[in-house]
C-alpha cells in the first residue's frame, strides 16, 4: 500500500509550511507499507509513516543558545594541557634542556 501527499496542492498547509516541507522532503511525500498481510493495516501503517514524514519536515529546529564554558571545564582543559606538556617534556632527550 502506498500513501501519497501532494504538498503544493494541499489546502491544509500555509505557504510558509509548504515551503519548509518542499525544502526538506520534496513536493510530494510518499510512504509505502507492505509489512502486514491485511491491506487495511498496510494502509494504516502507510498513513502513519506519511504523517511522521510530514511532522518531521514541518519541525522547526530550536536555536542554540551559546554559553561560555564553565570554570570547571576551563580548569579541566588547562589541566589536560599541562599533563600533555609534561608528557612531551618527559620524552625529550636530556641535552635539549
Amino acid at each position: 500500500m502506498e500513501a501519497v501527499f501532494d504538498v503544493e496542492a494541499s489546502q491544509s498547509l500555509t505557504e510558509r509550511q509548504k515551503r519548509r516541507v518542499v525544502e526538506r522532503a520534496g513536493p510530494v511525500l510518499r510512504a509505502v507499507s507492505q509489512d502486514e498481510r491485511s491491506q487495511l493495516r498496510n494502509r494504516e501503517l502507510a498513513l502513519e509513516r506519511l504523517v511522521e514524514k510530514l511532522r518531521s519536515a514541518l519541525a522547526v529546529p530550536r536555536r542554540r543558545v551559546r554559553t561560555a564554558p564553565s570554570a570547571a571545564a576551563r580548569e579541566r582543559r588547562l589541566a589536560e594541557k599541562r599533563r600533555r606538556g609534561e608528557l612531551k617534556r618527559g620524552r625529550r632527550s636530556p641535552g635539549d634542556e
